[in-house]
């Protein structure tokens, strides 16, 4: 049975009663990984993502939603930016278990109204946890709370963008207003929110990229001269060397595992790098054929289990033998690339014993590794947040990148370099100049187009904007989209952070953390989901997008809108800048508002490679951005070649007794957002608040699978930062290393902790110590493991 087949007949199979089998039956020692059902199950995990569709959409919902998901003439899927196969070569089913998850999140028929808010106090809902939270339905109309109250309350659309407006112009300074991002916003969305941020007079315009992928883009400008990734999808499928380092792509990405069951069915060799060993590339059983769901695909052919931290010195060492062994591009070195000899004069020195002591590698498994890039005339490396979110992350993708340019791995077929992104428009939301620091240039075509000064001073990034606002330096926020408080890091910080606001609002589809750590005055603004049909203005509306490969498209929602007080992303920010800056702006907001096309005319002439913009976006499956280092190998660096840099080689060193954390989803995740709790990949079930140990390291502390510790990090503030009562899980990874969840762990990331150049959160490796909980007279420790309507106080606040 396909995955087609599957999707038909699963409505008629669930009301008839078949039986199922349990998702929490297949342990993870026994997975073996699907597209859509990631398990040796055959097609349980879709049954599963099923179930749950039907249940929260319904039949007819669910099979209207889902075969339009990523289709030429369909709905851009809600969750990460993995690119669509090109027109004619798109299945009918073109979505995995988690794209069902997430587009029944956002369309389910469980609708949050006044009465929800009625009966739910402020003080009730902030100790539920973020699972509960995001179970309680689309929220239907806009909710404000006041200063003082205990409860939020209908409040008209027009009152309130007053009353956002009121905020605004009492404000000393126009950068005293925080404008975040989440990488769902459209791009139409996202041009027009920056274009109002700039016309009112600020620069603060902080995004989910700096918290995901500034590093990445961070390394590539400086070096290659622009912060995108250099393949296409038919790159990944030509390569005959695919890198995945520092990514889990079957929880994370799960539709890259076609693309590389598809590269691995054409020659391709794959080697995964990272600390666990993830299921996803193990065994791909595809369910889109009947072969993949029987015998599957053995995706991976070598995994280097590397330490956290260790990715920059097994890069360099991987470079170092190339070098050594003359295995180079010595013709594209010359005329493409400068800092080749300082390189190698550089890596000539290299110190192994740091390496191993660096990675946990042997030098025998850094030379395989380095074996199968010599021996790949064309090579794909792609990472992710495993890479991105250390404190040397910019250094250690210029050693990517460096490997790549040692074997002229950038513009050519199935070569090049591989940022994955990990939310469905992050990447389009910077071309469209969702950045605090955007280029003059991209400012110099505001001013030319729309007939105002932009300001010039760079804004405040993530980071920075947390700073402010605990500072009293900005007294409003706005998030447009996202779990802003979810998702930052330091939560303790970031909670103080954004209690201390005149204002906070949120724009948003379902309840999150966010909404309940309020400012002096809040607001809750309902959108339209990616699913839905946008009416706005009396006409049928689309938006645009941009994919982890620069690939622009459109989206279009099929389904009826959840309620009708539900306004587009365009509306709201469009509306709202009516309201702030008055009819009589140099920037025509009702007619950007009422015609989507408009706003594409308008960012034809001010984006950078989107001339005739919405004429290409009318082609299936739209156009490619110009890139010009995959295009021509062209490189728009100071020097106009691309840039080979030496960094010294340093190991991070843990005291004794301490380990280092890295933060990561579980398979029922996006982001903050909770399907479910369990991960079927690593074995858990029914709850989140696990720590996954090696078990010689367990058996060291004198711990045993089950025990209940608190997690400690240590920073050089000297303030320490605890989120209690995790549950410990014995789990092969480099020993020294633990992982546990986000949003969970995020309480133990010092806000000051950030990757050097990118200022971005080093989720990735913090020092942490595993301590039992202090015995309490007359109680139990019990189990952290949470379910629905449970809460948990963690120190020094509430964590789901």
């Amino acid at each position: 049975m396909t995955l087609l087949s599957h999707l038909r007949d699963a409505p008629a199979r669930l009301r008839n009663g078949a039986r199922q089998v349990p998702q929490h039956d297949i342990d993870e020692s026994q997975v073996e990984v699907e597209s859509t059902a990631h398990t040796s199950a055959g097609l349980t995990a879709v049954t599963v993502a099923m179930r749950r569709a039907i249940g929260q959409m319904g039949v007819r919902r669910t099979a209207s939603s889902l075969l339009r998901l990523n289709q030429v003439d369909g709905f851009d899927c809600q969750g990460c930016a993995w690119p669509d196969p090109a027109p004619g070569h798109r299945h009918t089913a073109e979505f995995c278990e988690n794209g069902v998850k997430a587009v029944a999140e956002e369309a389910t028929q469980q609708l949050l109204d006044r009465d929800f808010f009625a009966t739910h106090s402020i003080s009730d809902l902030s100790e539920r946890t973020e699972f509960w939270l995001g179970k309680q339905g689309r929220i239907v109309e806009p909710m404000v709370l006041r200063p003082g109250a205990s409860h939020y309350e209908p409040i008209s659309w027009d009152d309130a963008f007053v009353t956002m407006a009121g905020h605004l112009h009492r404000l000393e300074s126009p950068d005293q207003a925080i404008f975040y991002t989440s990488g769902k916003t459209s791009n139409e969305a996202a041009f027009v929110y920056q274009l109002f941020v700039r016309a009112f007079g600020t620069n603060n315009l902080p995004d989910c990229s700096n918290m995901c992928h500034e590093s990445s883009g961070a390394a590539l400008n400086e070096t290659i001269g622009i912060g995108k990734g250099s393949v296409s999808l038919e790159d990944i499928h030509q390569a005959k060397l695919i890198v995945v380092v520092g990514q889990n792509p079957g929880t994370n990405h799960p539709r890259m595992l076609s693309a590389l069951e598809e590269a691995k069915s054409n020659g391709a060799r794959i080697i995964a790098i990272n600390p666990l060993k993830e299921a996803g590339l193990v065994r791909f059983k595809n369910p889109q054929h009947a072969k993949g769901l029987t015998v599957g695909t053995a995706l991976a052919d070598l995994h280097l289990p590397v330490r956290l931290n260790g990715d920059l010195a097994l890069f360099q060492a991987i470079g170092a033998l190339l070098v050594e062994w003359d295995a180079v591009d010595r013709d594209f070195l010359a005329e493409f690339t400068t800092g080749f000899s300082d390189y190698a004069e550089h890596v000539a020195e290299l110190d192994w014993s740091k390496v191993e002591a660096s990675t946990g590698l042997t030098r025998e498994q850094v030379t395989e590794a380095a074996r199968m890039f010599a021996e790949s005339p064309a090579t794909v490396t792609c990472w992710a947040m495993g890479i991105t979110q250390h404190h040397n992350a910019v250094a250690t993708i210029k050693e990517i990148v460096n490997v790549a340019l040692l074997r002229g791995d950038i513009g050519k077929p199935g070569a090049g370099l591989c940022p994955v992104r990990g939310h469905s428009n992050v990447q389009g939301d910077r071309t469209m100049g969702i950045w605090e620091r955007v280029p003059e240039h991209f400012l110099d075509a505001l001013r030319d187009e729309f007939g105002f000064e932009p300001p010039r001073e760079h804004g405040y990034d993530t980071v920075g904007a947390i700073g402010a606002l605990r500072d009293g330096k900005a007294r409003v926020f706005m998030g447009m989209g996202g779990n802003f408080v979810g998702a930052a890091p330091d939560t303790a910080a970031t909670e103080a952070a954004m209690r201390n606001a005149a204002l906070t609002v949120h724009v948003s589809t379902k309840l999150n953390r966010s909404h309940v750590v309020h400012g002096g005055e809040a607001l809750i603004l309902p959108v339209l989901g990616r699913s839905e049909k946008d009416r706005t203005g009396g006409r049928v509306q689309r938006v645009t997008v941009e994919d982890s490969m620069s690939a622009v498209h459109a989206s279009q929602g099929p389904l009826d809108p959840a309620s009708e007080h539900l306004r587009s992303e365009v509306d709201i920010v469009c509306s709202l800048a009516l309201a702030t800056l008055g009819a009589d702006s140099p920037v025509p907001w009702a007619t950007l508002r009422d015609d989507y096309t408009e706003i594409r005319r308008r960012i034809a002439r001010v984006v950078p490679g989107c001339a005739s913009y919405d004429d290409k976006v009318d082609q299936p499956g739209g156009f490619v951005l110009p890139h010009p280092p995959r295009d021509n190998r062209v490189f728009e660096t100071a020097s106009g070649r691309a840039v080979i840099t030496s960094t010294p080689l340093e190991v991070l060193d843990v005291p004794p007794g301490r380990f280092l954390l890295q933060t990561m989803r579980s398979h029922d995740q996006f982001n903050t957002t909770i399907y479910g709790l369990d991960d079927r990949y690593r074995g858990v079930k029914g709850g989140r608040r696990v720590v996954f140990v090696h078990p010689d390291d367990l058996g060291d502390l004198g711990l045993v699978d089950g025990d209940v510790v608190d997690l400690v990090s240590e920073w050089r503030d000297g303030v320490e930062r605890i989120a209690r009562s995790f549950r410990v899980l014995p789990y092969d990874q480099p020993r020294g290393c633990v992982a546990a969840y986000y949003p969970e762990a995020n309480a133990l990331v010092p806000l000051e902790s950030t990757a050097e150049k990118s200022n971005q959160p080093v989720y990735k490796s913090i020092v942490v110590r595993l301590e039992r909980p202090p015995a309490q007279p007359g109680s139990s420790t019990g189990s952290p493991d949470q379910g629905p309507g449970s809460s948990r106080t963690d120190h020094p606040h509430h964590l789901s």
